[in-house]
């Protein structure tokens, strides 16, 4: 092999030997993509500094890339909804779910509604949805799919298409908004935090669309890590993983999620997550 050619070959190898030391990690893209590009960009810089290797942030299109990425391995861990949590764990044994923000141990989703619905804010859903048109957020999404699917058929006895004239789903939170505000659709199911978020930004115009019912609270987001980090970052890597993020404490990048603070989660605490995905279809036994 000439020179040249093998200097081309080892040119060649040296990213991909990079890569193989880089520690990568994804998110549920539940909201708009640039928001999320800067949020995680600013993580992987503050890992980076804690865990002493490199780290990146690889942004997905859907719900279901993010799960398949952390099934191949080529993220170590992601910023998961509940569900898709639920459902990387089960296809990964040995991950682990290692922390969730303060505000994810109750978490809730609202419904909405254009002006034009005449829907009033009840204390539950009430006859009055009926025959409207109505939006999920992602097909994955735990507060903007599951959650509001589970309360529909608990209170109507019947699946969203015999309800509703119309069922969508948006993709995201955000774009949920966004349709229910434009009167796309008359009703929708967003999580509450990008709601909150939304409005204080002014994005939301409150003449044109509004809560009207709240769900219980129920566990959501986490980071879920793969069991086998150790055996490639080294020993006890899972753990200052697991550290760093409990221990993350600037308050520009916990207002950016937005969270007070992450705290210890364990899979355990997503069993009622992983109850109702399977009693509604979405999970098999």
């Amino acid at each position: 092999m000439s020179f040249l050619r093998r200097f081309l070959a080892l040119a060649l190898l040296l990213p991909a030997l990079a890569r193989a030391d880089t520690f990568v990690f994804t998110a549920i893209p539940d909201e708009d993509e640039s928001r999320l590009q800067q949020r995680f960009g600013k993580v992987a810089d503050y890992l980076s500094d804690r865990l002493g290797v490199e780290v990146q942030y690889i942004p997905v299109k859907s719900y279901a890339a993010a799960i398949t990425a952390f099934r191949n391995n080529q993220v170590q861990l992601a910023w998961f909804g509940g569900l898709s949590g639920v459902q990387a764990r089960r296809l990964v044994p040995g991950s682990e779910a290692l922390a969730q923000g303060y505000e994810d141990q109750f978490f809730k989703t609202y419904f909405i509604a254009h002006a034009s619905a005449g829907v009033e804010p009840a204390d539950q859903l009430s006859d009055s949805l009926r025959g409207k048109t109505f939006t999920f957020g992602s097909k994955g999404s735990t507060s903007g799919r599951l959650m509001p699917e589970f309360h529909l058929r608990e209170q109507f006895g019947e699946a969203p298409q015999k309800i509703f004239s119309r069922v969508g789903f948006s993709g995201d939170h955000s774009r949920t908004i966004a349709q229910v505000q434009s009167g796309a659709y008359q009703i929708g199911a967003v999580n509450y935090s990008v709601w909150e978020s939304e409005l204080a930004q002014g994005k939301i115009d409150p003449d044109k669309v509004r809560v009207i019912w709240t769900t219980p609270s129920y566990p959501d987001y986490q980071w879920t890590i793969r069991g086998d980090v150790d055996g490639r970052f080294g020993d006890g890597f899972k753990e200052r993983v697991r550290r760093a993020m409990l221990e993350l404490n600037d308050p520009e990048l916990l207002a950016s999620f937005p969270r007070q603070r992450f705290v210890p989660a364990s899979n355990s605490d997503y069993a009622p997550i992983e109850a109702t995905a399977k009693a509604i279809g979405l999970l098999d036994d």
